[in-house]
């Protein structure tokens, strides 16, 4: 009878180690993925300036990219203005170039990603920017800007 009871117990312990251990290992897997989710959203973006243009000594536009933390095929386009102030250029005005994550990241940050960037050295500035959406589509429709008094507007 003993025989048969220590039988009994061991299996009892070997079904609890087993559903400890297999509850821990649940719980180790959530964790990093929990922990690797949580890091991707405050990560800071990947970037890539595509373009940038001095414009006399009144203003420096640039270009760049932004990859999403959310689609790793998807981007972003930050336009910038820049003043001089002290000897050293400061931002003065940013613009998103479309939608937010509304561009693909490897046709942006590649080959012939910038179709078209126009500016002028005039008060205010006109400012055209068309980029490429992808190679088989080919470039967006371009879009108009105005730089005045170190302020962008649509144009």
């Amino acid at each position: 009878m003993s025989l048969v009871r220590n039988q009994h117990r061991n299996r009892n312990r070997t079904r609890r180690a087993v559903t400890a251990a297999v509850t821990l290992l649940m719980a180790a897997v959530l964790g990093t993925a929990g922990a690797g989710a949580s890091n991707a959203g405050t990560a800071a973006p990947q970037t890539r300036q595509i373009a940038s243009s001095v414009l006399g000594a009144d203003y420096k536009v640039t270009l760049t990219a932004l990859r999403s933390t959310e689609d790793q095929y998807a981007a972003s386009v930050r336009l910038q203005v820049y003043t001089q102030s002290g000897g050293a250029w400061k931002e003065s005005d940013r613009v998103t170039v479309g939608d937010v994550d509304g561009w693909f990241w490897y046709p942006l940050t590649g080959r012939g990603a910038v179709c078209e960037f126009s500016t002028a050295s005039t008060e205010p500035a006109p400012l055209t920017v068309s980029l490429l959406i992808t190679p088989s589509i080919g470039c967006s429709e371009p879009t108009h800007y105005v730089v005045k008094e170190g302020r962008v507007y649509a144009g």
